[in-house]
């Protein structure tokens, strides 16, 4: 079995300033969406827009701007409401001490939600034209936050075989060989995401009026690319917490699943059933 690198959190020294490498992957992580949103501007139905409603680069950097915000606000917000509500319920002041860590996915995910409303309407856009358009993109982030986690030592995996080849014992987790849940992590909802939906979107059709080859495959229809962000990262999260330690103050919860799973139900109903509604409704 393997035994974690244990990697000293701070990649650089800057005079009195620290750099982390936690830090380093959020930026690695932002640079990718900039990246990514800017060749999603040359895809359709993006790049035939013209006039008002036309994309450009500056909505890509308003839209990371917006995200970051609510990935922030609303990451800290739902790990107090999701994890511990009783605790931040008594401790108020504590949900603003973000410099002792407690972020939630799907609370962050929530924040981009309202992120992405906002900005559609200030922008007088569709709302699923602008969560199509950011969906291929966030894949690349997660990943880069995984790895963030994995250099940290930090969400580790339940206890593994000793004889599975990369089972690693974690310092901080006791002498037990475990599963690196934060590489599963890395590879499923990051780099196979990523491609998934980077593939699906791309089959996007031109707007009306453009004109679609004779025996081209349908693509999707608009806000289908953002539901299947929902079911597919709802699914291959679901899978990786059976790998993944639960958190200790709440263990596994009704029918042996832990809080991270029973987060995820809502997120692959809700995108199955989305994508089957624009679906009917774009048709």
């Amino acid at each position: 079995m393997l035994i974690h690198p244990q990697i000293d959190p701070v990649a650089l020294h800057l005079g009195p300033v620290s750099v982390h490498w936690y830090g380093l992957t959020y930026l690695v992580a932002f640079a990718l969406f900039m990246f990514l949103g800017y060749r999603r501007l040359k895809h359709q139905p993006f790049a035939s827009l013209v006039g008002p409603r036309a994309w450009a680069f500056k909505d890509v950097e308003d839209i990371l701007f917006l995200g970051v915000l609510g990935v922030v606000a609303g990451g800290r917000v739902g790990y107090c409401l999701f994890y511990k509500p009783l605790y931040y319920f008594e401790h108020p002041l504590e949900i603003f001490a973000v410099w002792q860590g407690g972020m939630s996915f799907h609370g962050g995910m929530l924040g981009v939600i309202v992120s992405m409303v906002w900005f559609a309407y200030s922008r007088k856009r569709s709302f699923w034209q602008v969560a199509d358009f950011v969906a291929p993109c966030v894949p690349t982030g997660l990943a880069s936050g995984r790895i963030g986690n994995f250099i940290n030592g930090e969400l580790w995996g339940r206890v593994a075989d000793p004889s599975l080849p990369w089972a690693m014992v974690f310092r901080g987790a006791g002498d037990v060989p475990r599963h690196p849940s934060q590489i599963y992590q890395f590879l499923m909802e990051g780099v196979l995401l990523f491609c998934l939906l980077w593939w699906y979107a791309r089959r996007a059709q031109p707007v009306a009026g453009v004109g679609t080859p004779l025996g081209s495959v349908r693509g999707p229809r608009q806000g289908q690319v953002a539901a299947a962000f929902l079911f597919g990262y709802g699914v291959f999260r679901f899978i990786a917490e059976y790998f993944r330690e639960p958190d200790a103050h709440l263990g596994l919860l009704s029918l042996g699943m832990s809080m991270g799973q029973w987060l995820c139900v809502p997120m692959v109903l809700g995108g199955l059933l989305a994508w089957l509604w624009l679906g009917k409704k774009n048709g």
